[in-house]
């Protein structure tokens, strides 16, 4: 592809001096676990979200996860999320036991709709069969959740709030980091995401002091005093000293290679805006920008064209987890979600990424237009 969906190639190319130091010195010291730089990327992801505690670990759906078996979340419990996201979000529900309640997205935001997640825990508290325990809201493309409505209903039926950083991290909402909304967040330090390593990562982030000491014990086998001391069931889930070291330079430049995405979004949306769907975000929030989604309705013919003029694209997500052969057990057919089967079918991601030019940007809108018309 001569234009690439997300360009680590460029990135790599400015940050090349210093990821290498970094890296060089990891090897010179030899820590290969554990060591300093991770010591160091927690306190200043701290920093950056504004939160006290961050505890790295080696995926983003660890970080969904042990935030879950800090709580105890279990059999028995049911755990409402989103239908239209990637399943580590669902995933990590049934891994530790509970039971997936899938909710209807909002249109705009794409995000789970809080009207139907306060029905959804009324409906399961109403039948009686299933504990009404957390939610896990997805900040889905870069766009933080609607937080303010969600605590209220978590608030109001005594459920964790679990947020879904993956695609957010570096957004806002009101005046507020991603990653310090709810009770505890996750984010992911896959390559593709906003803040990408070489590799998988995460990371927990919390201002509960008593769960930030739980995780850090699940995410080493469960130790208490030391590894050796294992006072609970836990994972082997630490950030490698090598992916701290590369991501203590991408977190130097962060800040600005966020101005460079929400420059790309906004090119992209002065020219496509009253000719395809665009992304909405509201006044009072910004975006990460993890993905330029749009809507069209002739989405195979708009792919083709995109592949022809070789630009990269992607779908983000054909089909909802409804309709996921892994969770055929809930019992869900087409219909049931209309909102999220209907914007699978239509969604359509373009390149995004800190290092698009204003050509490149023309030539992928050029491309768009001339498919959709």
């Amino acid at each position: 592809m001569s234009v690439l969906l997300v360009d680590l190639k460029t990135q790599y190319q400015r940050l090349e001096s210093d990821i290498r130091a970094r890296m060089d010195a990891v090897l010179e010291h030899g820590q290969f676990i554990m060591g300093p730089e991770v010591r160091e990327l927690e306190a200043a992801l701290a920093e950056f979200a504004g939160v006290p505690h961050v505890i790295s670990c080696a995926s983003g759906t660890d970080a969904l996860l042990m935030p879950l078996m800090a709580k105890g979340v279990g059999p028995g419990d049911a755990v409402f999320t989103t239908t239209f996201t990637f399943i580590a979000t669902a995933e990590v529900i049934s891994l530790v036991g509970a039971t997936p309640v899938l909710v209807d997205i909002d249109p705009l935001s794409y995000n789970i709709d809080p009207l139907k997640l306060e029905a959804a825990v009324e409906t399961v508290t109403h039948e009686g069969q299933l504990r009404p325990s957390a939610v896990i809201s997805v900040d889905l493309f870069g766009l933080p959740a609607d937080y303010p409505a969600i605590d209220d209903i978590a608030n109001k039926h005594d459920l964790l709030v679990l947020e879904d950083a993956a695609q957010s991290f570096g957004a806002t909402l009101n005046g507020r980091r991603a990653g310090s909304f709810g009770h505890v967040a996750a984010t992911s330090f896959f390559p593709a995401k906003p803040l990408g390593c070489y590799g998988d990562g995460g990371a927990v982030l919390t201002d509960d002091e008593e769960l930030a000491g739980v995780v850090d014990s699940i995410r080493v086998h469960g130790k208490g005093v030391h590894k050796y001391d294992n006072v609970r069931v836990g994972l082997n889930s630490r950030l490698d000293t090598l992916q701290a070291a590369v991501l203590l330079p991408k977190l130097s430049v962060f800040d600005d290679e966020l101005a460079a995405r929400q420059q790309a979004a906004d090119r992209y949306t002065e020219r496509l805006d009253n000719r395809v769907v665009v992304p909405h975000v509201p006044v009072h929030a910004t975006s990460a920008w993890a993905q330029y989604v749009i809507q069209v309705e002739n989405r195979d013919q708009v792919v083709q064209a995109l592949r022809d003029a070789q630009i990269g694209t992607a779908i983000y997500y054909p089909k909802p987890l409804s309709l996921q052969s892994a969770y055929a057990s809930l019992g869900h057919a087409v219909g049931d979600f209309p909102v999220a089967e209907s914007a699978a079918e239509k969604v359509l991601s373009l390149p995004m990424h800190p290092y698009l030019s204003v050509d490149d940007c023309d030539r992928i809108v050029d491309t768009v237009i001339a498919a959709v018309e």
